[in-house]
């Protein structure tokens, strides 16, 4: 739980953007707060809640950190065999 302080809540909880990893861990955590106060505090909406997080991060991940990755892997060297796959070997494939 992002432990900010209570200015720091009160700033979020009134539009202002996170400024900081905490502050966006609680803007984070008090949406899903939220939902789960307006549908359910059950299994099924624990679950969904779980799920949409985990589908964002991957979705994250997938679209902007690992193509930044892939850019580092170029300029700096792979650490992986040449037996491992990577990104640029599956362009193309669709």
């Amino acid at each position: 739980m992002p432990y900010i302080t209570k200015e720091q809540r009160k700033a979020v909880d009134g539009g202002h953007r996170p400024m900081s990893p905490g502050e966006l861990n609680y803007a984070i955590t008090t949406q899903c707060l939220n939902f789960l106060d307006q549908y359910g505090h059950n299994y099924t909406d624990y679950n969904a809640v779980i799920g949409a997080l985990e589908c964002a991060k991957l979705e994250f991940y997938r679209r902007l950190v690992g193509p930044y990755e892939d850019i580092k892997i170029r300029a700096n060297g792979d650490i992986y065999g040449k037996d491992q796959r990577t990104t640029e070997d599956f362009r193309g494939a669709v």
